[in-house]
Parts: C-alpha cells; structure tokens; sequence
C-alpha cells in the first residue's frame, strides 16, 4: 500500500513541498524592497536613456 503523504496534493509532485518548505538559511527579501529595487533600476535606465541617446 502506498503511504499517504500527509493531506498533500500527490498531482503536484514535488512542488508543494518545496515552496512549503522555509529554509531558515535562505535570503529573505521582502516584496516591497524588491518593488523599490526594480523602480529605481528603471529610474536609472531610463535617465541613462535620456542622458546618453543613441
């Protein structure tokens, strides 16, 4: 017989134990900083754009 694997979906394989995992030594980045990060990369590109046309 096979075990049951603890409520779990068995179709998804894999994947439901692994972003149900939590790795306590994994970076952990907050949403937000991820947003300012990519709004200023996109400032910067675009005022490079405008700096240097080409």
């Amino acid at each position: 017989m096979a075990k049951k694997q603890g409520g779990r979906l068995l179709s998804s394989a894999g994947l439901v134990n692994y972003y149900e995992s939590e790795d306590r030594r994994a970076v952990h980045i907050s949403p937000i900083t991820v947003m300012v990060v990519a709004a200023v990369i996109g400032i910067i590109v675009m005022a490079a754009k405008i700096a240097f046309p080409g």
